[in-house]
């Protein structure tokens, strides 16, 4: 369970900026917060923001850092690490990025973090316990060495052999140390996913329907549930065709592709459609390709739906750029009650998601501290603040009940493009 996260000095990130998935001390929702080891977290969390303020940043931060946990085992001594700086700052292009993460695991309270350039980790740490205030630390990791304690016993010995581009954790981790190996679990289980560019998934969830595994079941009720046109969605086995391959990829991938596929299956999904007469009786059915016949919008949820069902099935983090790209309004509310709900998301799985889709804003599917913004500041960098925390003109907070997309658009709440006459 993810509790916060920061970034600094990470592309129009300058500064450090946490996204919190506490809950506030507020009554609103309550379904919309879940208990876990005397820690009060939220459900979902969905970020605005005007274009270029920094809202798919942060997502790309939270994917950053699980890449450079998780790559880092296989750095050679001379690889140079994935670094991207705040370049709008004197002192932003040669200072390191700042990523910590602080989440629950089975009993555990950790605080994981680093700082890194392009060509070295600086900084690392790593902390436990149930609250803030008896934290302590496992291992640190300073420019003068690694110190590891008592509690991190699988770190002893192993400073002198990790590499200045290699992560501590990542190491240990690798030599069979236990705490280490969950903290790279952790990383492994969450997801980050483009909204607009849906095929990267799609194998996945084409898999799922294909074996009939866990959420197949659950992503057909609602297709049904969303009346999307089609009744059935049906695996089929074709052979590998070559004229399916696109006309402009180059002549050597091109054969060689060819060459690779050539009596291989592949699995399709079709839609099955009802066929009727003209009294609107059903009569026969038809199926035909999904991907060439149903909408990009149809098209997207069905390959949403196989991360989404994964994740609520094992209770994990879920986090989406533009999620209501090519979705109608009703279609994202639908998914995030899924998560929202303690009937739909039993194991507490988390939703981050970014998004313009202001039907959204609404006090009776989002709590104040569910809602958070981007902003950038006369410096260029961005900002980060929950509707929770937003300070009104006349010194107020913000009601909950309160018309939040008629006050956002207004710019009560600032993080909306200023557009002159």
């Amino acid at each position: 369970m993810i509790v916060e996260f920061t970034v600094g000095n990470f592309l129009s990130f300058n500064q450090k900026r946490t996204l919190s998935f506490e809950a506030e001390g507020i009554s609103e929702l309550k379904g919309n917060v879940f208990n876990y080891n005397k820690n009060k977290l939220l459900r979902s969390v969905v970020v605005y923001g005007a274009n270029s303020s920094g809202k798919s940043n942060l997502i790309k931060a939270l994917y950053r850092m699980k890449e450079v946990v998780l790559s880092s085992v296989k750095l050679n001594d001379i690889d140079e690490l994935d670094y991207s700086p705040f370049l709008l700052s004197a002192t932003g292009e040669n200072a390191p990025t700042f990523f910590e993460v602080v989440f629950l695991d089975k009993t555990q309270k950790y605080r994981y973090g680093f700082e890194y350039n392009q060509k070295n980790i600086i900084n690392e740490w790593l902390f436990e316990g149930k609250s803030v205030k008896n934290q302590r630390p496992l291992f640190l990791r300073t420019k003068d060495g690694i110190g590891v304690t008592e509690k991190f016993d699988e770190g002893n010995g192993k400073e002198v052999s990790t590499n200045d581009n290699r992560l501590f954790i990542s190491l240990v981790a690798q030599l069979g140390g236990n705490i280490s190996k969950q903290i790279l679990e952790w990383f492994d289980g969450y997801n980050v996913l483009s909204g607009v560019d849906h095929k990267d998934y799609k194998g996945y969830t084409t898999m799922m329907m294909h074996k009939k595994t866990t959420g197949c079941n659950e992503s057909l009720s609602l297709f049904k549930k969303l009346k999307l046109g089609f009744s059935d969605l049906i695996p089929s086995e074709i052979e590998f065709n070559p004229t399916d391959l696109p006309g402009e990829i180059p002549k050597n991938l091109k054969s060689k592709l060819i060459k690779e596929f050539t009596g291989k299956k592949q699995v399709v999904l079709l839609a099955s459609h009802n066929k009727f007469d003209k009294k609107g009786k059903i009569i026969d059915t038809v199926s035909w390709d999904r991907d060439e016949n149903e909408s990009e919008g149809t098209n997207k949820i069905i390959d949403l739906s196989g991360p989404i069902f994964d994740t609520l099935n094992l209770g994990k983090l879920l986090v989406i750029d533009e999620l209501d790209a090519k979705l109608h309004p009703l279609i994202t509310m639908n998914i995030v009650s899924l998560f929202n709900s303690p009937d739909t998301n039993p194991n507490n799985a988390q939703l981050l998601f970014a998004t313009h889709d202001t039907n959204l804003l609404s006090a009776e599917l989002f709590r104040r501290d569910q809602i958070w913004f981007t902003e950038k500041d006369s410096l260029e960098q961005t900002d980060l603040y929950s509707l929770y925390s937003v300070n009104l003109p006349d010194g107020t907070k913000v009601r909950n009940d309160g018309n939040f997309e008629k006050n956002y658009i207004r710019g009560r709440y600032g993080a909306i493009p200023f557009i002159t006459n």
